[in-house]
């Protein structure tokens, strides 16, 4: 794998939070193949260090301050000489044509979307455990036009979030969705003003970080893994899984700080 370049994508952590930027501006945050390197290494170190607990994935503002998440492969990198994204497979932690897609992390992203999130962008952002739109953003599959093919898990990982007829719909028309219907149908979890995708993002990032960590990722692994097995082999996962978060001691850590009274009534945090 081609080393990890500071200058396309930019890795800041901000307490439990680890922010992971795609900086191409000028390309709307299109990512060419050693973007695509850059953020699988950035998203294995962020998997690997055990001092955060969640990544939030975002796009970078050009110099007018307009946002984009990303425009999907960069098509002008390839008419330019540029090479394809590369797949590497062996594992849940493959390398996807666009990164990171074909990995599954021990631990939550969260995606920032400012502006487009179209084609292989909006492939990233479904790969993405939770979605933070901006009121203005745009989810699409734009590669439609072009008869690039998703490759990133789209045809999946639509129809899972939102159903199969409306990610059918998405998917053959390739139309742009506001974030009004995105919220409607499932695909984002958050919509925000302009310009705060990334504060709320990392806003509930620390949310999520003060959770006992084992139980919730666990949890999250459950639910990821239960796609493909019967529903008798998906309890059973659960079952397995739940009793290894016990073993741990922290769900008798739990009921014992609840027996003291603490989150009663559904509060989750002291005000």
């Amino acid at each position: 794998m081609e080393a990890h370049d500071p200058n396309t994508v930019l890795v800041e952590t901000r307490g439990p939070v680890r922010i992971i930027t795609i900086n191409r501006p000028h390309r709307r945050n299109a990512v060419d193949r050693a973007t695509g390197d850059a953020l699988f290494a950035a998203f294995q170190d962020f998997d690997a260090d055990d001092n955060v607990a969640v990544a939030v994935l975002t796009g970078a503002t050009d110099s007018l301050g307009n946002g984009a998440f990303c425009a999907g492969f960069d098509l002008k990198s390839i008419a330019e000489g540029g090479t394809l994204g590369r797949v590497e497979e062996g594992g849940e932690n493959d390398l996807g044509p666009m990164g990171p897609t074909r990995m599954l992390l021990s631990k939550p992203v969260i995606a920032a979307i400012e502006g487009h999130a179209v084609a292989g962008g909006m492939e990233l952002a479904l790969w993405c455990d939770l979605r933070v739109m901006a009121q203005d953003a745009i989810f699409g599959i734009y590669c439609r036009r072009f008869g690039v093919p998703l490759v990133d898990g789209g045809t999946i990982r639509l129809p899972r979030l939102i159903g199969q007829s409306r990610a059918m719909d998405l998917i053959l028309t390739g139309r742009p969705v506001n974030a009004v219907e995105s919220e409607r149908i499932g695909l984002a979890n958050r919509i925000v003003p302009k310009g705060t995708s990334l504060e709320a993002s990392i806003a509930l990032g620390e949310e999520l970080a003060r959770f006992p960590q084992t139980c919730m990722r666990n949890d999250r692994l459950s639910s990821l893994r239960q796609w493909g097995m019967s529903l008798d082999d998906a309890l059973r996962t659960e079952t397995k899984i739940g009793f290894e978060t016990m073993d741990t001691g922290e769900t008798f850590d739990g009921a014992s700080r609840f027996s003291e009274g603490e989150g009663r009534h559904g509060q989750f945090r002291e005000d």
